[in-house]
């Protein structure tokens, strides 16, 4: 029995050792990131794009499209969503596959500006790092004005001003509940769900987006059924 405590006992410490290192070493490739470039210096960069659009420029249909689907803690967390988190490496791991992210928009931010597209944990954890000091240097507004600004809408679109121009031929403050709730589905999945692309999935995308808003009070169900109205 001894022996087999010793045994658990090691084992669990080169675990935790293991753990620690992947840790640190995450933790060094935020710091090279943010060192190199200051969050200052990238909201200036991304902020010197021509087709830059303000929060107090989007709808606020289209802002609470993209918290409903994206990032339903948003306003409550500080950059990272335990609750999402737990939930997708329960589902990872039943799945035997790392398909589930549990980003928050903070996160996301941080992976579009900063790291690569690539689904690694040791992405996920410099993300992690970078979305907490992000937190503490920009308000929520300005963090999500810059994540639709640096978000990808398929169809070559790179902001959301190109992508509700490309899509609808309008400004973002111009679009109405349907196209907001339409936009809103893309970034998920740009080359699946661009409506010019796979129409059909974009809907049902956009019905996922709808379902959302509706359990989570930003639309009604009466609401609802217009944005299908339109649909048809």
């Amino acid at each position: 029995m001894k022996i087999l405590k010793k045994i658990f006992f090691t084992i669990g410490l080169i675990v935790m050792l293991m753990v620690g290192l992947v840790v640190k070493q995450c933790y060094d490739a935020y710091q090279k990131a943010i060192t190199e470039v200051s969050i200052e210096e990238k909201v200036t960069q991304i902020k010197e794009n021509t087709n830059y659009t303000t929060y107090e420029e989007l709808p606020q249909d289209y802002i609470n499209a993209v918290i409903a689907v994206e990032d339903k803690r948003f306003l409550k967390h500080a950059g990272v969503d335990f609750i999402s988190i737990s939930r997708a490496i329960l589902i990872d791991l039943k799945e035997m596959a790392f398909k589930e992210g549990g980003s928050t928009i903070t996160q996301q931010l941080a992976k579009n500006i900063y790291f690569t597209q690539e689904k690694t944990m040791t992405r996920k954890i410099s993300e992690v790092f970078m979305a907490v000091e992000m937190e503490k240097q920009l308000s929520k507004e300005k963090i999500f004005e810059l994540y639709v600004n640096t978000s990808y809408f398929g169809d070559g679109y790179y902001c959301v001003k190109d992508a509700a121009q490309g899509y609808f031929d309008k400004l973002p403050s111009e679009m109405n509940l349907y196209e907001c709730t339409l936009l809103a589905g893309i970034p998920n999945a740009p080359s699946v769900y661009a409506p010019t692309k796979n129409p059909e999935l974009a809907r049902q995308r956009q019905g996922q987006v709808v379902r959302k808003m509706i359990r989570q009070g930003y639309l009604s169900e009466e609401e609802a059924g217009k944005i299908i109205l339109v649909n048809e």
